[in-house]
């Protein structure tokens, strides 16, 4: 098993956005295009305030990336993203780390 960790950085002030988008919008999609969630989460403390983490999972790096790339090329998701900046970028940045879990790691 393969996972991905993401780290989006909001616009200041567009967290709450960012989130209603995951909430309402991303995870129908993720959904559709058969990728699986572990879980997402916000700073309580010792990070940034304005992040969005979260990390999926994949069988294969092959894998992620035929599922990542329909899931980037979907035209109806493109429109509804597109809506939800009408105001301005939502995300000022994203970062992505793979992991592979270790021998001794409560997950596989």
């Amino acid at each position: 098993m393969l996972y991905e960790l993401r780290t989006y950085s909001a616009m200041p002030g567009r967290l709450p956005d960012l989130n209603k988008r995951f909430a309402e919008i991303t995870l129908g999609f993720f959904k559709k295009h058969g990728i699986q969630v572990v879980g997402f989460w916000t700073n309580e403390l010792g990070g940034s305030s304005d992040q969005l983490l979260y990390i999926l999972a994949y069988d294969s790096l092959a894998d992620r990336e035929k599922k990542w790339a329909g899931f980037l090329s979907d035209s109806e998701r493109l429109a509804k993203f597109a809506e939800t900046e009408k105001n301005g970028p939502i995300v000022a940045s994203i970062t992505n780390s793979f992991l592979t879990p270790t021998s001794f790691s409560s997950v596989k």
